[in-house]
């Protein structure tokens, strides 16, 4: 199974750092998307933080273990490699006082032949394009997701609501984080999205469902949905990570390469 990737980044509209960080890598099939919050800048340390510890130790896991490695043994290497990451910035928080409090969303996907194990914290979402359709395949931990589930509000109240970003999970807060981890068959010509709050707060999930269907290389859909969350505001930093079973087993060169932006 081929797979391509493509990753952006950035700042939005109004603010002036980056506190997302995304990350790839091709060999693994390895798919990291984190967006920090706390303090001055500490929030673009935690989601570097985050994104590149997963990225350097699952890589190193999976290269070890082999492609053979049954998907629960991957799946519980995610999930200590996760807790790894979460001590580390959670110790650097409690020993640098202009890190105190900081703290990052996750999305983490692996993708193993037909199988994706897709593991997430907080609000950061994964959609998957399948025949067209677009669908949502993560749970946002937040606060308006509870009262969404609970009946309280609908989600058109949920959607037009001012507190989108109060997240129920993060990692490096707590002394443990609690991931949630799933499993998705992938089919041909899947496409998967995964993306922070800058764009789903500033685009509609049918506008997403629209560009995405665009037949565009990854890295121009990617342009397109940055560029339309800009448009509508860019209240806060923007980022997308697009991974595509590839139909055919076509390869493009743009995709092999690593971008990661803190």
């Amino acid at each position: 199974m081929t797979y391509e990737f493509f990753a952006r980044t950035d700042c939005g509209r109004v603010r002036n750092n980056n506190e997302d960080a995304v990350a790839f890598d091709r060999d693994a099939r390895l798919a990291i998307l984190a967006d920090g919050m706390g303090g001055y800048n500490a929030g673009e340390v935690a989601s570097a933080m985050a994104t590149t510890f997963i990225r350097t130790e699952m890589a190193r896991w999976l290269a070890q273990a082999g492609k053979n490695a049954p998907v629960a043994d991957v799946r519980r290497a995610l999930e200590i490699c996760v807790e790894n990451a979460n001590h580390a910035v959670l110790g650097a928080s409690l020993s640098n006082p202009l890190y105190a409090g900081m703290g990052t969303t996750l999305v983490v996907g692996i993708f193993r032949d037909t199988r994706l194990i897709l593991g997430h914290i907080g609000d950061s979402r994964c959609y998957r394009l399948r025949g067209g359709v677009l669908q949502q395949i993560t749970r946002d931990h937040s606060w308006l997701q509870e009262q969404v589930d609970a009946g309280f509000l609908t989600p058109q109240q949920a959607a037009a609501s001012g507190s989108r970003n109060l997240v129920t999970r993060a990692l490096g807060v707590e002394p443990h984080v609690q991931m949630e981890v799933n499993e998705f068959q992938v089919a041909p010509d899947d496409l998967f999205l995964m993306c922070s709050d800058g764009l789903t707060d500033m685009v509609s999930d049918a506008d997403l469902a629209e560009m995405v269907r665009t037949p565009l290389p990854l890295e121009e859909k990617a342009t397109l949905l940055i560029d339309t969350a800009n448009a509508y505001g860019g209240r806060d930093n923007i980022s997308v990570l697009l991974a595509h079973m590839a139909a055919g087993g076509k390869k493009r060169g743009f995709m092999s390469r690593l971008i990661r932006a803190a």
